[in-house]
């Protein structure tokens, strides 16, 4: 899927896990669901850091790009040393190592663990790095036309100002994770579930995605599921634009109001 596709996907999953938690009875504070639906818009845009053309290549300039070619080598190297007798022949790392469950959680508790042990500065720049990865996939519009020094600055607004309401007692620093030093934990579940739907909306696509690896199916370590073929659609097709993102926004609606207790 394109990147707004991703980005929708991503937030509404979060709200989707704010309903769920709503309706057992642990509500979240609404600055961990509007914080964490950020966060998830951001996260669900990251596994394409293999792709030198992805929208994630832009949000930062030169260090994006550098970073995406030096994923790209790298997830094809991995998927050179380590493809079974049935894998095909690559020419580059797309949707190899960063569109996997292992890569999902790696990231996700090297988050977790970023924040619990490098202090505020650490918060902020996970925040700053999400939110503005967010405004690219969310505001994609108007983030195409606007400087990126301007969507930069309104991430790293945007990180201070939430960091400070989620640090105010009872508004969710310690949301899910409660003993002390534990404070912002819980900032690795959303980047994990991010990663993850990304992986599930590719795996929509004709090419599938290979989530799974290394665990090995058949002859394949890099299999790439999916649904039967005839349900599968082009990246960027009229299923996508007409079909599911609207999908998306109406679901994301629904859960933010069921995570609130609206309905």
């Amino acid at each position: 899927m394109m990147g707004p596709a991703h980005s929708l996907s991503g937030a509404a999953a979060w709200l989707g896990v704010g309903a769920a938690a709503a309706a057992a009875g642990h509500t979240m504070p609404w600055p961990v669901l509007v914080v964490g639906a950020l966060i998830c818009a951001g996260a669900a845009l990251a596994p394409d850091l293999d792709h030198k053309s992805a929208t994630i290549s832009r949000a930062f300039g030169p260090v994006s790009k550098g970073l995406c070619e030096i994923v790209d080598k790298l997830s094809y190297s991995v998927y050179k040393a380590t493809k079974g007798p049935g894998d095909p022949r690559r020419t580059g790392g797309h949707r190899t190592l960063t569109h996997t469950w292992l890569w999902a959680v790696l990231i996700g508790g090297g988050a977790s663990l970023a924040a619990i042990t490098g202090g505020r500065w650490a918060v902020l720049a996970i925040l700053f790095v999400h939110l503005v990865l967010a405004v690219e996939g969310l505001l994609w519009r108007a983030a195409r036309v606007s400087s990126d020094i301007l969507v930069w600055l309104l991430g790293a607004t945007s990180a201070w100002i939430l960091a400070g309401v989620l640090d105010q007692p009872g508004n969710g620093s310690d949301w899910l994770f409660t003993e002390p030093g534990q404070e912002y934990l819980w900032l690795g579940l959303p980047i994990v579930l991010g990663a993850l739907v990304h992986c599930i909306g590719d795996a929509l696509t004709i090419s599938g995605c290979p989530i799974l690896w290394p665990i090995p199916l058949g002859r394949k370590r890099w299999y790439p599921l999916g649904p039967p073929k005839f349900m599968r659609f082009r990246a960027g097709s009229w299923v996508e634009i007409k079909v599911l993102m609207p999908a998306f926004m109406v679901l994301g609606g629904v859960g933010a109001a069921a995570a609130l207790n609206f309905i």
